[in-house]
């Protein structure tokens, strides 16, 4: 991750504990870096402390869903795991008040990928063991998320040279190495593709019959047919 920049716009200079690769207000003196998602876009754009928690946060709070949906998948209908929701809640509220506090990015990547480790475990057990045949869905689905944590490696370890890059092309050409957009896109498309994955082992437990079609031939969606009726 790149140091802080000493440009500031709209929204003065920046208090985030971190600093991705984009230059800033490069485009408008409004938004900083221009990014997806509402967490992510009030970080990137105004690259302060609390909009950063707003960003960081939720991929917590969104992966213990995950966490609990993956390992409830095998149970039966209205039933809930009151204990698991009890320590996801907790250990929530216990990283929340600990990153409040610590302001340390490491501390928020670790606890991530701790919690994406639990999900890939859960996902290969599923695919390997319960339900073979979902294997393509699932290491499609890790394959595209990985792609995404390759490009955010590259933009953090080459950021000056890439810098220097996009200094010489035009910018549009340079836009395609804004490295760590292209890890909002391939981890987008491969937190996607896990649903997908979650939702198909849900319906398919509870009788009812998934099939995964493609729009236009393109775009993945779950279709979810009725149980059969004996």
């Amino acid at each position: 991750m790149a140091p802080a920049a000493d440009r500031a716009g709209y929204w003065g200079a920046p208090t985030s504990t971190l600093e991705w690769c984009e230059e800033n207000y490069a485009v408008s003196s409004y938004v900083a870096e221009f990014s997806v998602g509402l967490g992510s876009w009030c970080f990137h754009m105004t690259l302060k402390y609390e909009m950063q928690l707003l960003d960081e946060l939720p991929m917590i709070y969104s992966c213990c869903v995950f966490v609990y949906c993956l390992y409830e998948c095998f149970k039966h209908k209205n039933s809930v795991n009151y204990p698991l929701l009890f320590v996801l809640i907790t250990f929530s509220v216990i990283v929340s008040m600990i990153y409040l506090n610590l302001k340390e990015p490491v501390f928020h990547q670790i606890v991530y990928g701790a919690l994406v480790s639990i999900i890939v475990l859960r996902s290969v057990y599923i695919v390997l063991w319960v339900y073979p045949w979902l294997r393509g869905l699932g290491y499609t689905s890790l394959s595209v998320f990985l792609m995404g944590f390759f490009f955010w490696n590259v933009d953090n370890i080459f950021c000056d040279k890439l810098r220097g890059l996009r200094e010489k092309m035009p910018p549009v050409v340079g836009a395609v190495t804004q490295f760590h957009a292209w890890w909002h896109i391939f981890t987008g498309l491969g937190s996607y593709l896990h649903i997908l994955l979650s939702l198909y082992t849900r319906t398919l437990f509870l009788k009812y019959r998934p099939k995964v079609k493609f729009v236009f031939g393109i775009w993945p969606i779950l279709l979810v047919e009725p149980p059969k009726k004996h």
